[in-house]
């Protein structure tokens, strides 16, 4: 149980904590020609309180176990013995201050827009004239998602490429997601966020044009960017996007197998995915105050989402796991991201019409199939210019296999470099 004589800190306590004032140049990363109305970015680092680490280490020693199915597999949900070994090494092994610093790297700010604190990376780009490209992480992943991917982006030479392919990297956390501030007392969707990221992109960094990449609700944050502020964009890119079927009558016969794969993953893997939906707040209730809980909820899906060809264990480290987790767990973001999903249902947006936005997509083979239409199917919806088959990796595209990722954009966006 948690000490009575554990101090509890506020979400706004700890994001005063996390930021360090001064430690870093004013709009260190931004760009030279940014139009900053009123306030300008905040220079961001993480560093949470160690009372904090401390109550969620000790919730996790002090869990009750659950009765454990005899499987080796992931077949009943979580696997009881991969979660009773990431709660050992979470305890014993795991070090938050390592992870801390490996996400402290690289530039972070935080910018007010609206009624929100907007949580990003701003990493400028080396090479004669970068493109702007925000990504967009989904659920349950983070800001994290992207780290390995950054440095190739930004300084392609580095890394063997060519200086003319580089990027000026915009990440954020999505509102209610890690370190931006939370919706307050309602839920937020697509319309709200592309909103602020548009503002973000064109307001508080100045940039005129820039491309959008993302997967899961990213790739439904770059659909609506597309659809609301197609002049504000040079090109889009997803390694997942959710597009509906062409109508029966026109099916071919590779859509038609695609539809029904589809229905039967819908019937079988979506039950997360109508309970936040549908129930956001029961979810909050139980995984809130519940660090292992929130794990399983988690890693289950980093799991089964993911090209994992071990039975027991995901493709990721035990430290990317609980890197990811802890950063649900410091900032109090379980439930609001929860709440992600109602809010795509409650606010009205619009995804109707075909885009016009140059498109590219990197299709992995262990992607959720809802994700992964048809290359026939994603030209009916968008100006697709670009479709690549990934020999490779599954949902979390940019963790798991970076490098594929970085060179799909790079291809991309070089023939809508100006």
């Amino acid at each position: 149980m948690e000490s009575n004589s554990t101090p509890h800190f506020s979400r706004r306590t700890l994001l005063e904590t996390l930021v360090a004032a001064g430690s870093l140049p004013l709009l260190a990363g931004a760009g030279a020609d940014a139009k900053i109305p009123g306030v300008a970015p905040r220079p961001f680092h993480i560093n949470v309180p160690q009372a904090t680490i401390d109550r969620i280490l000790n919730r996790v020693r002090d869990t009750r176990w659950p009765d454990r199915l005899e499987t080796t597999d992931w077949r009943y949900g979580a696997n009881w013995d991969y979660m009773k070994a990431l709660a050992e090494y979470w305890t014993t092994h795991f070090d938050w201050r390592k992870a801390e610093a490996n996400l402290n790297r690289y530039p972070q700010f935080l910018a007010r827009i609206g009624d929100y604190d907007i949580h990003f990376y701003h990493v400028k780009g080396r090479g004669p004239k970068p493109v702007p490209l925000i990504l967009t992480h989904g659920w349950p992943g983070s800001v994290f998602e992207f780290l390995e991917a950054i440095g190739s982006l930004t300084d392609p030479a580095r890394f063997g490429g060519s200086p003319d392919d580089a990027f000026d990297v915009v990440v954020p956390s999505v509102p209610g997601f890690g370190f931006s501030s939370k919706p307050k007392g309602m839920t937020i969707g697509l319309t709200t966020t592309a909103t602020l990221w548009n503002r973000l992109m064109t307001e508080v960094l100045g940039y005129a044009k820039y491309g959008s990449q993302g997967g899961d609700v990213g790739s439904g944050v770059t659909n609506q960017l597309a659809h609301q502020f197609p002049d504000s964009l040079l090109g889009i890119h997803f390694n997942g996007v959710g597009v509906p079927p062409p109508p029966d009558a026109e099916q071919t016969q590779q859509e038609r197998e695609w539809a029904r794969t589809v229905n039967t993953f819908m019937g079988l893997e979506r039950d997360y995915y109508n309970e936040q939906t549908h129930k956001p707040e029961t979810v909050a209730f139980a995984l809130t105050d519940n660090p292992l809980g929130t794990a399983a909820w988690i890693a289950e899906k980093l799991k089964g989402w993911s090209d994992s060809p071990d039975a027991r264990d995901p493709v990721f480290t035990k430290d990317q796991v609980l890197t990811n987790i802890m950063i649900y767990l410091v900032t109090d973001t379980i439930g609001t991201s929860a709440w992600y999903y109602r809010g795509r249902v409650d606010e009205v947006s619009n995804l109707i019409g075909k885009v016009n936005v140059p498109t590219g997509f990197a299709s992995f083979p262990r992607e959720l199939p809802t994700l992964d239409p048809p290359e026939s199917v994603l030209a009916r919806n968008f100006n697709l210019t670009q479709y690549t088959k990934m020999p490779h990796g599954g949902h979390f595209a940019a963790w798991e296999q970076p490098e594929l990722l970085v060179a799909d954009l790079r291809n991309f966006f070089r023939r809508l470099r100006s």
